[in-house]
């Protein structure tokens, strides 16, 4: 029963979708590993989480990867590959067994984001929310794990992480929008509204309708 309902909720995913998913979650631990020394160079003095400031970039992928797959549980699936890629690897912002948390926090809440604001999802200000999300619950879940701040030294981190996650957020749909120009996406999403079409599956085609008057 529970295989069924999980066939079912993901059976939209396609090829091209989990080979974007995967694209979007090794560029993102790819910046990661490159751009936080960089950036703790600055915020380490101040003992502040050098994630916190450069998780607007890094985290950016999980929005983009929702955004050019547009399907229910692809902000998820990118978290999902992360975790498993630096928990089995152990490189550089893995938290061994506890990345499973760290890293599947950001992409819950983008889900649950997208399922309260539904059709406004793939808004810009969608985008810069679910920026704020992913980075502020990705900064919090290391500090929970990692750093116990204090309350004040906490507030600020969060701060800066909402911050830096809207920007990033605001440069996914930007990213979106030009790669979305370049006619690969519109192509894929043409092709798979043809094949629901000759399926003749009413159910899938009433979906399909209702999905392009949103």
């Amino acid at each position: 029963m529970f295989e069924k309902k999980f066939e079912k909720k993901f059976e939209k995913m396609t090829l091209f979708d989990l080979v974007t998913i995967a694209m979007m979650s090794a560029l993102g631990i790819a910046v990661k590993v490159v751009l936080v020394p960089l950036v703790h160079i600055i915020t380490g003095p101040f003992f502040i989480p050098g994630g916190s400031i450069s998780g607007g970039i890094y985290m950016l992928f999980i929005v983009l990867g929702a955004m050019l797959v547009k399907k229910t549980g692809a902000a998820f699936l990118v978290c999902l590959v992360q975790a498993i890629l630096v928990t089995v690897t152990g490189t550089m912002g893995s938290h061994g067994i506890m990345s499973m948390m760290t890293y599947l926090m950001p992409g819950i809440g983008v889900e649950i984001l997208y399922f309260v604001i539904g059709k406004y999802k793939y808004t810009k200000g969608g985008c810069f929310s679910a920026g704020v999300v992913a980075n502020v619950l990705g900064s919090f879940g290391v500090n929970f794990v990692f750093f116990r701040l204090p309350l004040i030294p906490l507030l600020l981190t969060l701060s800066l992480s909402a911050l830096s996650g809207g920007l990033g957020g605001l440069l996914a749909y930007a990213i979106a929008g030009q790669v979305n120009r370049l006619g690969s996406f519109k192509a894929h999403e043409a092709e798979e509204s043809l094949d629901i079409r000759l399926s003749g599956d009413p159910g899938r085609i009433d979906k399909e309708e209702k999905t392009n008057r949103e």
